[in-house]
């Protein structure tokens, strides 16, 4: 299963409780932080509340 790397690029202040919120229980806790999440369905819905204020890249896992 792939990973998403979240990355906060711009900052929360100024937009809704309900954004900031979304970005603290990502894991995000300042600006150019970066987390690794599973790509599952409620982090793709919580990336996509948030996509104007992160950057998400795809993590391929290296296993056999």
């Amino acid at each position: 299963m792939a990973k998403l790397r979240i990355t906060l690029v711009k900052s929360p202040i100024g937009y809704a409780k309900d954004q900031k919120d979304t970005v603290r229980s990502l894991g995000l806790r300042k600006m150019w932080h970066s987390v690794e999440h599973q790509d599952n369905p409620s982090i793709r819905g919580m990336v996509h509340k948030v996509r104007h204020l992160v950057r998400v890249e795809e993590i391929e896992e290296g296993g056999q």
